[in-house]
């Protein structure tokens, strides 16, 4: 119901002729997406212990792990960014392809994942162009011209996943997808990302995050939720403070830094643990209701 709420609103907002992609519009948008966005890979740790699949010692050696790559990404964000722009990419394509269990090869959701990122960059192309560079440097801009040309492929087999969808009964998430490609390829990017991302991505893992940890209280549910990613902005900020020029220009810029920086752990540790914390095989294939 979020989703259809907040698509509507944007839908009304570029029809009334709203600049979604002024600093102020983009400033909130990127609040919505590190705000909302952020908590779903708060969890991880809690997830990781309650699948026995560790001892005390093993638990502590994951975090440490989990910490590490999280550092080693901020430092190829200040030391080879666009190493760091091109890792956090296909971190990202991998990831959003896990909403599509209904394509049983993984090549072809790996496709699908692609296709968030390809449909923005088809609509906006300079402004997708930009970001990037912002993020790393003036070479970046081939990085978005790499992903254009890719972007039918990845569309077309986006559309043979929604169509899956739609025949074994996932109507709405099909509907979903369908209205928010549209949306990403008409909005400006960071306000199409933040809808997908916060609305349709993320509600999907947190969803499946608490009735893994169906035990944990409610408190305690929200207060780790916002601790971590709490944690985790806090520890951005702190880099930003002592290596200031290392980092994107623009508040937008850092903040897909920071996505990209709990990503990569994030979906290590995710993928890791699939099997482990899926109750029975339809769990995998099961599509979220918006």
């Amino acid at each position: 119901m979020a989703y259809w709420i907040a698509a509507a609103a944007l839908v009304v907002a570029t029809l009334a002729g709203v600049p979604l992609g002024q600093p102020a519009a983009v400033a909130a948008a990127t609040l919505v997406f590190i705000g909302g966005g952020l908590p779903h890979g708060a969890y991880d740790i809690a997830l990781l212990r309650r699948s026995g699949a560790l001892g005390r010692f093993g638990v502590r050696l994951a975090v440490g792990g989990y910490v590490a790559v999280a550092l080693l990404m901020v430092t190829l964000w200040l030391t080879l960014p666009l190493v760091a722009l091109a890792l956090f990419l296909v971190v990202a394509a991998v990831h959003f392809g896990e909403d599509w269990q209904m394509l049983d090869e993984p090549l072809l959701r790996v496709a699908a994942g692609t296709a968030v990122i390809a449909a923005a960059t088809i609509g906006h192309p300079a402004e997708v162009a930009a970001l990037f560079v912002a993020m790393s440097d003036s070479r970046a801009a081939v990085i978005a011209q790499v992903v254009t040309a890719v972007a039918p492929v990845a569309l077309l087999v986006t559309a043979v996943g929604i169509a899956a969808a739609w025949r074994d009964g996932g109507r709405s998430w099909a509907s979903a997808m369908t209205l928010c490609f549209a949306l990403l390829l008409i909005l400006p990017p960071v306000a199409g990302f933040a809808l997908f991302f916060v609305f349709l991505h993320s509600p999907r893992h947190l969803a499946r995050t608490r009735a893994a940890l169906r035990d944990m209280t409610a408190a305690r549910w929200l207060g780790t939720g916002a601790m971590l990613s709490g944690l985790a902005i806090f520890g951005w900020w702190v880099v930003r403070t002592i290596v200031p020029s290392g980092l994107g220009p623009s508040a937008t810029a850092q903040a897909f830094q920071l996505l990209a920086s709990v990503a990569v752990p994030h979906l290590l540790l995710s993928r890791g643990l699939e099997r482990r914390l899926s109750p029975d095989p339809s769990f995998r294939k099961s599509m979220p209701t918006p």
